[in-house]
């Protein structure tokens, strides 16, 4: 799985710490605490100061591709704030054999709220251990100075939360209380509740591949001006005379390289979108061959020659819209699923800058993520792209479109260009995309 990286010249540094694998998995309870060190700023300063200390747990991982999807509220919560209702919030943890708790995964913090429902939340078997693998479920109070109130906590395993929900039971939540010298557990009126449970298996690429799958890849090109001006050297739509090629060509050749061997006739739907054919007004989706008919091309070569001819034969313009080829490319999925065909589509997406249609873009990609469909997008240039990454739902919260509806999946990569130089960033990519609807 590729991971989404920070951008570490962005954070404030706290710190580092070093251990080899050896010297961690060795110890007793597989857990290895270190001093966090901060060098000085200075090159030529030998000086370091100690800022804290940073704990290690290492754990043997057993292979699981299912993933639980769960909706968790809370009743009855009891005030944590003087003058209003809490502002509450989950963390899941999993507890391991030395009796650590690790945090996998945190909901929203739900304002004035005593009866809260969640988003959902998506917890890979993987990460928790097993089914039944205790995990404690803390409910706690929002402060801003990020002492936050323990409300009451449950302790339960997936197995069990799969019971609470056909059950249709709620779990008290309890309170550990100081009793003399020692701690007890208050039970509380508050309850936990499980109003969805749901497991899924996410397949590889390689699973759709031995199933049969052939793989079948599109392409849409950003041609906003904010590209800056084809015919000057400092665009990044030039075409230089001598050979090199452009970012979006790069582009094309390293996702494109990788996935021509896995379609077998190699005719691939190419669109544009953000500029002005001769004569007609601005087009968000527009055909790359310049045909009004259809809008293949022949090969990864194919692709390159459309694109080179359609710079000649557009003004470039904007804004910004993704929804339109999204939506296009959602249609050639359905028409392919609706014929019982074993194909999944890959779209890459190609783009320089900020969309201006975040919204729309979150509603075609719901829609579209119960269709065999997964888009890459690959930002060249240097803009700011933190729309692409609330596109790319890698933190776990998945969109949620402006009736409400959340995505059945996470189908969008987006990974800036500096990062797909290489083959096997780009295999990467391929294999977190390719994950087949429920």
């Amino acid at each position: 799985m590729m991971i989404q990286m920070l951008k570490l010249e962005e954070q404030q540094s706290l710190g580092e710490a070093w251990c080899t694998l050896s010297k961690l998995v060795t110890k007793p309870n597989r857990s290895l605490t270190l001093d966090l060190i901060r060098r000085e700023e200075s090159v030529s300063s030998t000086h370091s100061q100690h800022c804290g200390k940073l704990t290690v747990h290492a754990e043997e991982c057993f292979s699981s591709k299912s993933t639980a999807d769960i909706i968790l509220r809370c009743i009855d919560l009891e005030s944590k704030d003087l003058f209003s209702k809490s502002d509450p919030f989950l963390v899941i943890s999993k507890l391991v054999e030395s009796g650590i708790s690790i945090p996998v995964c945190k909901t929203e913090v739900l304002k004035n709220d005593h009866n809260p429902t969640w988003k959902p939340v998506f917890l890979n078997i993987q990460q928790v251990g097993s089914k039944d693998s205790p995990l404690v479920i803390e409910c706690f109070n929002f402060n801003s100075n990020g002492k936050h109130d323990l409300i009451g906590k449950v302790q339960k395993s997936l197995a069990d939360l799969e019971k609470l929900h056909l059950g249709r039971e709620g779990e008290n939540l309890y309170l550990p209380t100081l009793v003399g010298h020692n701690y007890e557990n208050k039970i509380l009126n508050s309850k936990l509740l499980v109003d969805k449970f749901s497991e899924t298996v996410q397949h590889t690429f390689l699973d759709y591949l031995a199933g049969g799958f052939e793989l079948n890849f599109m392409v849409a090109i950003d041609f906003t001006a904010s590209n800056g001006n084809p015919r000057l050297p400092d665009s990044l739509h030039y075409i230089d005379p001598s050979g090199r090629l452009n970012a979006y060509q790069k582009a094309i050749y390293e996702v494109g390289e990788v996935l021509q061997f896995y379609d077998a006739d190699k005719r691939y739907p190419a669109w544009g979108f953000g500029a002005r054919p001769i004569d007609g007004p601005v087009s968000h989706c527009f055909n790359l061959n310049g045909s009004s008919n259809y809008c293949e091309v022949q090969g990864i070569q194919g692709i390159m020659m459309a694109y080179t001819s359609a710079l000649f034969n557009v003004s470039l313009a904007g804004p910004t819209l993704f929804g339109h080829v999204i939506n296009r490319a959602s249609v050639v999925a359905c028409d392919s699923l609706s014929t019982g065909a074993k194909k999944y589509f890959a779209l890459l997406i190609i783009t320089d800058g900020v969309i201006t249609d975040l919204q729309e873009t979150k509603d075609a990609l719901v829609k579209a993520s119960d269709l065999p469909l997964s888009i890459l997008i690959v930002g060249v240039g240097g803009a700011d792209f933190k729309e692409m990454e609330i596109l790319d739902a890698d933190k776990g919260e998945r969109l949620e479109s402006t009736t409400g509806c959340i995505a059945s999946r996470d189908i969008v990569q987006f990974v800036p260009f500096r990062d797909l130089q290489s083959k096997s960033s780009t295999r990467a990519c391929l294999n977190m995309l390719v994950q087949f609807p429920k």
